[in-house]
């Protein structure tokens, strides 16, 4: 998990996946983020900042929370997601602060991506 010591801030972030290798593709080449295998069952990945996991020892639940990640490039960040063949669920939209979109991961979950600009 994350480092301790900052209280109430999100320490880790876990994903039931179908695929821990489909997972890691998508987000390494969408996000840059890297990743450490802790067996068949379970990938940690970091974006610099946060950490959290995929596993596969439980079924997919698409949904739950909206991880919202941040972006100084939105339109760049929606055509690297395009180009995996993820689906945009909502296009990009102001909202007071910056705009942002919504997309759908290989497995489903919905996660938003904002940018201040």
């Amino acid at each position: 998990m994350g480092t301790r010591g900052h209280d109430r801030q999100i320490d880790n972030i876990e994903f039931n996946v179908g695929s821990i290798e489909r997972s890691k593709a998508f987000y390494g080449a969408v996000f840059g983020w890297t990743f450490t295998d802790f067996g068949p069952t379970y990938c940690e990945f970091s974006d610099g900042r946060l950490t959290g996991g995929f596993t596969t020892g439980e079924a997919v639940r698409p949904g739950g929370p909206l991880v919202i990640l941040y972006a100084d490039d939105l339109a760049g960040t929606q055509r690297r997601i395009e180009a995996t063949g993820a689906k945009i669920t909502r296009e990009i939209f102001a909202f007071p602060g910056g705009r942002r979109f919504h997309f759908a991961d290989p497995d489903g979950y919905e996660l938003a991506v904002w940018s201040a600009q």
